[in-house]
């Protein structure tokens, strides 16, 4: 049994045979209607328990219908049917989910939460999100940018912004692929020290730079995400605007980048905030790709964790 609950945690081969299952699967599908079944069924007769304490559009969709395309079936269960840790504790309703699913994805705030499901279930989990960490999405986006581009070892990645979740992931890809990463931001939002270390260790070259420009010359990927969260306060929002408004993704700054460079954003994003309409709509984005890959990615680490 495999538990995917961190890029970190993950061996770097199995990593790499995800990416590699993730694109096979995918062109096998090129031609097909979108709710046509996959030829292979290997998720037939499974059930598959889809919890969401944080709501979502891309991973419930998207693992939902996954699911449905290699023949299983899902429950989708909201935190509020859930109350995960409320009444009953986490690992009581790890060990009776285990006994009515075959495999759990879990999209929830708190890490502790995640953790505690995947010690005490005796079927496979899947962190769809935590406050600390994204990792199916950073699967996706390596996915999408080496369809574009060929490998993405010893390329250089520059994320502009907030040292979010998605960050942190993004970090540890860099230490499993061997790419290079630089963050660029205000040093109140600098990412974690320990993925920055996780990386180094790897033999990744990571670098913090409050230059925008400066650090975008000569990526072959420029990367942000939205400034705020659906649950910041007003106040919150607007010190990080102010806080990042520099460091905005527009095409001045996507210029300095190498002329091939890719764009990529794990949306929803707030067009003209973080990031705007003219280079989310120009021939640098693959953003729509991005999202489609959410879809073969989180397959092929479903397949991963069942052993199909």
């Amino acid at each position: 049994m495999n538990h995917f609950l961190d890029i970190h945690t993950t061996d770097a081969a199995e990593l790499r045979a995800i990416i590699d299952s993730a694109a096979a699967m995918k062109q096998a599908r090129q031609g097909r209607h979108k709710g046509e079944p996959d030829d292979q069924q290997p998720l037939k007769g499974r059930m598959v328990a889809l919890i969401f304490e944080k709501p979502s559009t891309r991973t419930r969709v998207s693992f939902d219908v996954g699911v449905r395309q290699m023949g299983g079936q899902t429950m989708v269960l909201s935190g509020s049917e859930m109350q995960l840790g409320h009444g009953e504790t986490i690992a009581d309703t790890a060990r009776v989910l285990s006994r009515y699913v075959d495999l759990i994805m879990l999209r929830t705030f708190d890490e502790s939460v995640i953790q505690e499901m995947a010690e005490y279930a005796s079927v496979p989990v899947i962190n769809g999100l935590t406050n600390r960490t994204h990792p199916c999405q950073i699967m996706a986006d390596v996915l999408t940018f080496e369809e574009h581009r060929g490998p993405i070892a010893g390329k250089k990645v520059v994320w502009a912004g907030d040292g979010n979740n998605v960050c942190a992931s993004f970090l540890q890809a860099a230490g499993q692929f061997g790419f290079d990463f630089t963050f660029t931001g205000p040093q109140t939002l600098d990412p974690e020290d320990a993925w920055v270390r996780f990386a180094r260790d790897k033999g990744s070259e990571v670098r913090i730079m409050r230059d925008p420009a400066a650090a975008v010359e000569g990526a072959d990927l420029v990367v942000t995400d939205t400034w705020v969260s659906m649950h910041d306060s007003q106040s919150t929002k607007e010190r990080r605007h102010n806080q990042l408004r520099p460091y905005q993704v527009n095409e001045a700054l996507m210029a300095v980048a190498r002329p091939d460079a890719l764009f990529m954003h794990c949306l929803p994003a707030h067009r003209e905030d973080e990031v705007t309409s003219a280079v989310m709509d120009g021939p640098h984005s693959v953003i729509w790709d991005e999202a489609e890959n959410r879809l073969h990615a989180q397959k092929a680490i479903m397949r991963w964790c069942l052993g199909v």
